[in-house]
């Protein structure tokens, strides 16, 4: 008997929700429901002094705005603790000594200012700073000495020269050893926050995700996901890398980028209904620029079929959003 797809929404509620949110948004949901599957919503509220609830009312009632909805997580009207990273770090807790029991984890005593500084140490795309290793090799002993005294530490995978495959659902097969995604990634902060890596991992394993959508700048982090959950005896998910919107200038959109936020397209009194239109013209669904629901997609939808490439939106995608011009999708 076939597998029931679960995909997931897993916003971090540290600001308004863009056009770039959307994208991922609208794509991670017409993945899951043309193959007639389930999607549940995770707020990745790890940070606690950055995240707020009140951006996290805001991105729910944004994405029932588009015409998105979920069948498990909080909804504006029903708080659901379970669903909130925020909420699950003894589970996180137990993970990290199940690795620091197997010898797959070690103290790093290196700050992230010590890391960027390291003459060795490149960057390694969005995966960060490359770290060379300082403190993998230190004796357990004088590890022990130094908590003792009370010196900061972070929590660190010990990584192999395993080399991960993987099939990605857009971009074919993928092929990288954790050397080319930065070593040795971090799995507690020294300050006792969780990574994304090992927390992401937990918990799309413990709910049962069988299918993550999200932006290819996240590729570095998909070997580290699975050397976790390897080390942890948990089933992956399969993978969908998704090309990137980015603005005129070429930029990837992000929060700072507030004339785009679903916010402001709103009190602008832009319809629903031409957002999804401009997404699906960028993600190859349309061959114009028109309105549409995200349920006259779902039929069509290939994932596989979406140009690889990444959108840069244009002056005329930008002026038939905002109403200023009605000229239909030229080809980019």
């Amino acid at each position: 008997m076939a597998q029931t797809v679960r995909g997931r929404f897993a916003p971090s509620p540290t600001g308004l929700a863009h056009l770039g949110n959307a994208w991922s948004f609208l794509l991670a949901w017409l993945a899951a429901r043309q193959a007639g599957g389930e999607i549940l919503l995770r707020m990745e509220d790890l940070d606690l002094e950055r995240c707020s609830p009140v951006y996290m009312q805001l991105l729910m009632s944004d994405m029932r705005w588009l015409g998105l909805d979920w069948d498990e997580g909080p909804t504006p009207e029903r708080e659901l603790a379970a669903y909130h990273q925020s909420n699950r770090f003894p589970l996180y807790e137990e993970a990290l000594q199940m690795l620091v029991s197997r010898g797959l984890a070690y103290p790093c005593f290196c700050s992230r200012k010590d890391v960027r500084s390291m003459a060795s140490a490149p960057h390694v795309g969005d995966a960060g700073a490359a770290y060379p290793g300082t403190c993998r090799g230190l004796h357990p002993a004088e590890a022990a000495r130094r908590i003792a005294k009370g010196e900061r530490f972070s929590w660190r995978f010990r990584s192999t020269d395993r080399v991960y495959r993987f099939a990605d659902g857009l971009y074919g097969l993928q092929e990288r050893a954790l050397a080319d995604c930065g070593g040795d990634f971090s799995l507690r902060r020294s300050d006792g926050v969780f990574s994304y890596q090992l927390a992401v991992s937990v918990d799309d394993a413990l709910m049962g995700v069988t299918q993550v959508v999200r932006g290819r700048d996240i590729l570095p982090s998909t070997p580290r996901q699975l050397a976790l959950l390897d080390a942890l005896g948990l089933e992956a998910p399969s993978y969908v890398h998704i090309p990137l919107l980015l603005d005129a200038e070429g930029e990837r959109l992000a929060k700072r980028h507030a004339s785009l936020s679903l916010r402001s397209l709103r009190d602008l009194g832009v319809s629903p209904w031409r957002v999804v239109g401009l997404l699906a013209r960028a993600a190859g669904l349309c061959d114009r620029l028109e309105e549409v629901h995200p349920r006259d997609l779902v039929h069509s939808f290939q994932i596989s079929t979406m140009p690889p490439a990444d959108y840069k939106l244009s002056d005329n995608d930008m002026a038939w959003l905002t109403g200023r011009g009605e000229e239909r999708g030229k080809h980019h």
